[in-house]
């Protein structure tokens, strides 16, 4: 199972690639591309594989000229505790001293990096739409995969927004904390990043980090209408 919300019969799977941490599909009828982190027993938290994939397929829609918009999501639920999310941010299980380890040890240029700013920078230069669909946590590195996306669905049940930097020793090394500032205002930035409290959707909505708060199980639904709808426009 993809997502319990997942709308399977409106998506077909892209082929093209080889992927375990991640999905891509392409709408039947609109010029859209569903990409959806698939790791939800670890609240879909990325690796260095996961990073990757995302920037593969995401490239890949970049260049693909009939597709206008992008939707970013995260699988799930989790089969162990029923929990959503959207992203958690860097995988900390296998965050060492060093950094990040990757599969590969012999990649000594890779070696305790996590390449997100990459994708943050894939996104925010993107020439199609990308609007983040929230079904759950989008908690630290997550949060800024949202931040930096066009727009922002969340789900009214489910979604929660978190920056964990204070809580993990870390910083924003991307483009989340500068476009957090543009979206809330200074003051708004700074208790998300120093307080690192958790927001629902409509605090999120209220603070302008969201787009719309949606009921959950109609959450991808409205998605792919917004998409279309983008796509029906000029694409300049």
């Amino acid at each position: 199972m993809i997502s319990s919300i997942f709308q399977e019969d409106e998506w077909s799977e892209n082929k093209e690639f080889d992927f375990s941490d991640i999905t891509y599909h392409r709408s039947k009828k609109y010029g859209t591309v569903r990409i959806a982190i698939n790791r939800p027993e670890v609240r879909n938290a990325f690796r260095p594989k996961t990073v990757d994939e995302l920037y593969s397929a995401l490239d890949h829609a970049r260049m693909t000229t009939d597709v206008g918009s992008i939707l970013l999501t995260g699988n799930g639920p989790s089969q162990k505790d029923g929990e959503w999310a959207f992203c958690s941010g860097g995988d900390q299980r296998i965050r060492g001293k060093n950094g990040y380890e990757y599969d590969d040890e012999d990649d000594v240029s890779k070696t305790g990096r996590l390449h997100i700013l990459e994708v943050q920078r894939l996104i925010r230069f993107m020439p199609k739409v990308v609007i983040a669909v929230v079904p759950g946590w989008a908690a630290g590195g997550g949060h800024s995969l949202h931040v930096v996306s066009d727009l922002t669905l969340a789900s009214r049940e489910h979604a929660r927004f978190k920056q964990t930097d204070a809580d993990v020793a870390s910083f924003d090394g991307g483009y989340g904390s500068a476009y957090l500032a543009r979206q809330v205002g200074q003051k708004f930035a700074r208790e998300i990043f120093f307080l690192g409290r958790t927001y629902d959707a409509v605090e999120a909505f209220e603070m302008g980090m969201v787009n719309k708060v949606v009921e959950h199980k109609n959450l991808e639904i409205e998605a792919l209408k917004w998409a279309a709808e983008i796509n029906s426009k000029s694409p300049t």
